[in-house]
């Protein structure tokens, strides 16, 4: 199982959680979030990664030509779309080289018809609460629903996750479970993460998983 930890952005942090190998690291470049890293973010520093850490921008309804430029600029290997994109907006950005992280907000059900309107131009899923603010909110979903989900792209879980709830992400069986999305429950303060919380949910889901 995958590990992304979401939404870092200041510089010493982003060394502190890198060190601890995670398959993932997020950094937001939508604006309207506190979290967001476009302000401070130097390229040079995501540059220092480790390659087997994949770098991942995340966006809301932004330009395509913007979301271009910033993915060239900071070297990202995958394009996570938190709004309103559609099917032909992500395989403009697929067809540019970068792998695509769809994120579908989810509230009471899974929309199958929507899912099905990105097939072939999406490389995975991101299963996360709805919310007015495009995530970060610290809330779950009823993962039950998760069953419902029937298509062959692989998706993420995101949503609330944390240390008080990684023994229920365990027990978690769906054959298209790719990785886990944890952000703010691993947090000091909005773009901040605990290293001692984060390794602790790093270990947990590693030594059950090998």
């Amino acid at each position: 199982m995958k590990i992304k930890i979401c939404g870092l952005k200041y510089q010493d942090n982003i060394r502190a959680i890198s060190a601890l190998q995670p398959d993932m690291i997020g950094f937001i470049f939508y604006p309207g979030s506190k979290r967001f890293a476009g302000d401070i973010l130097e390229a040079g520093i995501l540059n220092q990664l480790a390659s087997s850490i994949l770098k991942v921008g995340v966006f809301v309804n932004q330009e395509k030509s913007e979301v271009i430029g910033i993915a060239e600029e900071y070297h990202l290997d995958l394009v996570q779309l938190h709004g309103n994109e559609n099917s032909s907006y992500c395989s403009h950005i697929r067809n540019k080289g970068y792998k695509v992280v769809k994120a579908v907000p989810v509230s009471n059900k899974l929309y199958k018809d929507r899912l099905l309107s990105y097939a072939g131009n999406v490389d995975y899923f991101l299963f996360d609460t709805a919310t007015p603010g495009y995530g970060g909110s610290g809330k779950t979903f009823n993962w039950d629903m998760l069953q419902e989900y029937e298509q062959e792209i692989p998706f993420l879980l995101s949503g609330g996750l944390g240390n008080d709830n990684v023994e229920q992400i365990l027990r978690l069986n769906h054959p298209r479970l790719f990785g886990i999305d944890a952000s703010s429950k691993l947090e000091d303060k909005p773009g901040v993460k605990n290293s001692r919380q984060t390794l602790t949910f790093i270990n947990t889901i590693r030594n059950a998983t090998i």
